[in-house]
């Protein structure tokens, strides 16, 4: 019997991983009006065609719903290389090879400045020192940053008078690392508030800032990403985003969490939020939707300073001299529990980027002190990274609905320098996929995207395919020991990661994430079958189409219009 409603378009002959909660497979799906209506055999979804539908013949190919990246700093990282390109470094040397280069074509006085070259991904594992960015511009100001941390020169610091009498001022997080002597050594960590810093280079406009977003973008749907969260955006990039969506220029759709200084007065960062309470993009729209805050609770791995439950241990690699040194945290309990309360009394997922066990503890302890006022679950009060966890910890998120994003790049990149910093027994819950997937914890794949354009050159890299691959192997690079195998997860639950789960996070379960009538039709038709190819093909395959909305964004093989 022919169905009364025919389609606007009809994907046959394939292996339609659902992920709906039976992980079905199936041959078929319809779409019509931007969504999908039906899925089935190819015969019954056949049924489906009209005069004006279009067909997509997968010819047995597999396919999956869009990705979704839980955590990226896109308007950010689209821009990192629009002045002039960053060659990729893997040691010290690589550094001060391009300070040196940056020297010979920047006047006397002007800062150079280089971010997010993490040490821990330097084959040296260290900062440069200050003598060698001395040696390597003598005449400018340096700032090596890498994260909430920075290595800079004499000159860097002469500027902003930092000297042996120097104090963070009152108010203000951070520290200054000093030698037997009490001078700087030139490490800072949590400096960007203080230490000031002229950057370098031309200024864009906003339609270059919009250009190189469009670019991002479509390389996200390259690699089969329909959706991402900024996980950190400033109310200027917000308008950047407006403006694609008002032009009907977005290709992914985008979830919004908001900058919120901590460090500001209780009432200014209400203000920020009644504010944003009132804008139009805190209405849901599924292109672009303002839902959520982000803080930063503490310091990062990559650099020394996320905070731990125990000590980091004196360390070459960090830097660190002082056995007793935990990391550092940016927000005291108290302004933390009213920070988060005002969030989800106003209607906004609070976040914060929490690294170590004593960040994700504090998050967890402030989440169920306003739990204790009124119930949190609805509105999924969120942990960034969460990378070192407890039992406890975990128990009581599962007990009060609290999820996290986590980045598996981070293991992969930056395992074996963790592994040997912590040992095995402090890394036993490091990203623990298994375990939180079988506490019932739900938990969403992301890469933190930083900078570059380019899904494997990327600061993180956001390819998806290399993060679930990770999941699958827990394979760090630079070594052929696993770490810590028995938190591996298995395909069905990589591929929930990046679909299902993430959009749980978003509050979009019911529209997104899977392949069932209803849904947003976003799709991607793959080279290979994710579910049976050998597991280390799992990090080459490549994305052959990309749909969102019923509408083709990306071919491999062929141009696309629109857009």
């Amino acid at each position: 019997m022919l169905c009364s409603q025919p389609a606007g378009l009809l994907v046959t002959n394939g292996r339609i991983v659902t992920v709906d909660r039976e992980f079905r497979i199936v041959e078929a799906a319809a779409v019509s009006g931007g969504r999908f209506i039906a899925t089935g055999t190819t015969a019954e979804i056949r049924r489906r065609k009209g005069p004006g539908t279009q067909v997509l013949d997968l010819k047995g190919r597999t396919v999956l719903p869009g990705l979704i990246d839980s955590h990226a700093h896109s308007a950010d990282a689209a821009m990192y290389e629009w002045d002039h390109p960053v060659p990729d470094m893997e040691t010290v040397a690589d550094v001060l090879a391009y300070i040196r280069a940056r020297a010979a074509v920047t006047r006397p006085g002007d800062w150079i400045v280089l971010t997010q070259v993490f040490i821990t991904r330097l084959r040296d594992q260290r900062f440069p020192t200050k003598a060698e960015l001395d040696a390597a511009a003598p005449h400018n100001p340096v700032f090596f940053g890498t994260g909430p941390d920075a290595s800079v020169n004499s000159l860097a610091l002469k500027v902003n008078r930092v000297d042996r009498n120097f104090r963070v001022p009152q108010g203000e997080s951070g520290r200054v690392e000093r030698d037997a002597a009490g001078e700087p050594t030139g490490i800072l960590r949590k400096c960007e508030r203080w230490f000031k810093v002229t950057e370098p280079g031309r200024r864009p406009t906003l339609q270059d800032r919009r250009s190189q977003l469009k670019k991002l973008l479509a390389d996200y749907n390259s690699v089969g990403i329909t959706s991402i969260s900024e996980r950190d955006l400033s109310l200027d990039e917000l308008e950047i985003y407006r403006g694609l969506r008002q032009s009907d220029e977005l290709t992914c759709r985008v979830f919004v969490m908001l900058h919120v200084d901590s460090q500001d007065p209780i009432g200014k960062i209400e203000a920020r939020l009644s504010a944003a309470a009132r804008d139009p993009l805190h209405q849901y729209d599924n292109m672009l939707w303002l839902r959520g805050i982000k803080t930063y609770l503490d310091g990062g791995m990559l650099t020394g300073s996320a905070y731990m439950l125990e000590p980091w241990g004196v360390s070459r690699i960090y830097s660190i001299s002082d056995p007793t040194y935990r990391g550092m945290r940016y927000i005291d309990p108290p302004k933390l529990y009213r920070i988060a309360r005002l969030a989800l009394s106003m209607g906004f997922q609070p976040t914060s980027h929490s690294v170590g066990d004593g960040a994700v503890q504090a998050l967890v302890d402030a989440y169920a002190e306003v739990n204790n006022e009124f119930p949190v679950r609805a509105g999924r009060p969120c942990i960034s990274h969460s990378n070192f966890m407890t039992e406890v910890a975990i128990a009581k998120m599962k007990q009060i609905g609290i999820v996290a994003d986590l980045q598996p790049a981070w293991l992969y990149l930056d395992g074996a320098t963790l592994r040997k910093q912590f040992g095995e027994q402090r890394t036993r819950l490091f990203q623990p996929y298994k375990t939180l997937f079988e506490s019932g914890v739900v938990v969403g794949g992301g890469s933190d995207h930083m900078q570059k354009i380019g899904s494997f050159r990327s600061i993180n890299p956001y390819n998806p395919f290399l993060a679930m691959w990770t999941t699958l192997t827990r394979q760090p690079r630079w070594t052929d020991k696993p770490l810590h195998p028995e938190q591996r997860i298995t395909r069905e639950q990589a591929i929930r990661l990046y679909t299902i789960n993430n959009a749980f996070l978003t509050f979009e379960e019911k529209e997104k994430g899977s392949i069932e009538a209803g849904k947003l039709a976003d799709f991607i038709v793959l080279d290979r079958d994710i579910l049976s190819c050998p597991v280390d093909q799992v990090k080459d395959i490549q994305v052959e189409e990309t749909w969102l909305g019923g509408k083709r964004l990306y071919s491999r093989h062929r141009p696309v219009g629109g857009h």
